[in-house]
C-alpha cells in the first residue's frame, strides 16, 4: 500500500513555464537529496500558454492542476493546498526564490518541534532579501508591511514572504475558510491563524533568485487595501468560524519524518 508523502510543495504560477523548467528541477533534486517522501504540485492560474506549463510539469513528474481563468495567486495556492496529501505542506513561488536549505529547517520545526505554521520572515537579522531588490520595491514593501502589521496582523510585519509551511490539519482548517484570492491572501492566512492561536515559528530566509514578482504596492495598492477591509469584515460577520475541529497539543505524527541518512535534523546553523 502506497504511503502518503511527508511533504507537499505547492507552486502557483501564471505564464511561468520557463521558470518551472529552469528552477523546479533544483527543488526536486534537493528533495531527493534529503530523502523525504514528497510531491510537488504546480498550479497554473489560467495561463494562455498553449499547455506549455502542463507539459513542463509532466516532464518533471510533478502533479499539475489548472484554473480555467486567472483568479489570483491566493486561488492557485488554495487549490494546491486542498489537493495536497502531505503531512506537511509548503508553498512558495515557481522560481523557488529562497535558498533550498530553508526547507530542511521548515520540516524540522513542523515535525520535531510540532509548530502549526512556519513562515519565512525577511525582516529577521539572518535574512538576506531587502538588500537584493530595488529601492522602489523595498520602500513599497515596507509601507505595506507596516500598514498591515499595525492594523490587521497583530504586529507581524512580514506577511508577504512567499514561503510558508503548515501541518496538514492546519492547512485544511485555514484554507477551508479563506476567501481572498489575490495577493492579500497571505495576510488573511496569518490573520486567521493568529485568531486561532496557532503556534507560529518565524525563520530567516536568504534570497536565491527573484524572477517572478508581479505585484506592485503602488499599482495594486487600492485592491490590497480593499482586501484588508474584507478580511476584517469577514471576521466580524463570522465567515472564519472553523468548519471542523483541529486537535491541539497531541502527537499528530505517529510516523516520524526520516531523512535519507536515517536521522532527524535540526535547522541549519
Amino acid at each position: 500500500m502506497k504511503r502518503d508523502p511527508d511533504l507537499s510543495v505547492v507552486l502557483p504560477t501564471y505564464r511561468g513555464s520557463a521558470h518551472a523548467r529552469k528552477h523546479v528541477p533544483l527543488l526536486l533534486a534537493h528533495l531527493e537529496r534529503i530523502g523525504v517522501r514528497s510531491e510537488v504540485i504546480i498550479v497554473d492560474d489560467g495561463s494562455d500558454d498553449d499547455g506549455r506549463t502542463e507539459q513542463v510539469a509532466c516532464e518533471l513528474g510533478c502533479i499539475f492542476l489548472s484554473n480555467p481563468v486567472n483568479q489570483g495567486k491566493g486561488a492557485a495556492v488554495g487549490r494546491g493546498m486542498r489537493a495536497a496529501s502531505g503531512r506537511y505542506r509548503i508553498y512558495t513561488d515557481i522560481d523557488v526564490p529562497y535558498e533550498l536549505s530553508v526547507i530542511d529547517s521548515f520540516l524540522y520545526y513542523l515535525d520535531t518541534k510540532e509548530f502549526d505554521l512556519v513562515v519565512g520572515d525577511r525582516n529577521l537579522a539572518q535574512s538576506s532579501y531587502f538588500n537584493e531588490i530595488s529601492l522602489a520595491r523595498r520602500l513599497s514593501s515596507r509601507v505595506y508591511s507596516t500598514f498591515v502589521g499595525r492594523l490587521v496582523a497583530g504586529g507581524w510585519y512580514d506577511t508577504q514572504c512567499g514561503l510558508k509551511g503548515l501541518r496538514a490539519d492546519v492547512a485544511e482548517d485555514l484554507f477551508s475558510v479563506m476567501r481572498i484570492q489575490r495577493f492579500a491572501f497571505d495576510v488573511e492566512l496569518l490573520y486567521i491563524a493568529l485568531k486561532r492561536n496557532y503556534d507560529i515559528k518565524r525563520l530567516p530566509v536568504r534570497l536565491r533568485v527573484n524572477e517572478t514578482s508581479t505585484v506592485s504596492v503602488l499599482v495594486d495598492g487600492s485592491a490590497m487595501v480593499r482586501d484588508l477591509g474584507l478580511i476584517l469584515l469577514n471576521q466580524l460577520v463570522g465567515r472564519y468560524r472553523p468548519r471542523f475541529e483541529v486537535h491541539r497539543g497531541i502527537d499528530r505524527t505517529p510516523q516520524p519524518l526520516v531523512w535519507n541518512d536515517g536521522q532527524r535534523r535540526g535547522p541549519e546553523r
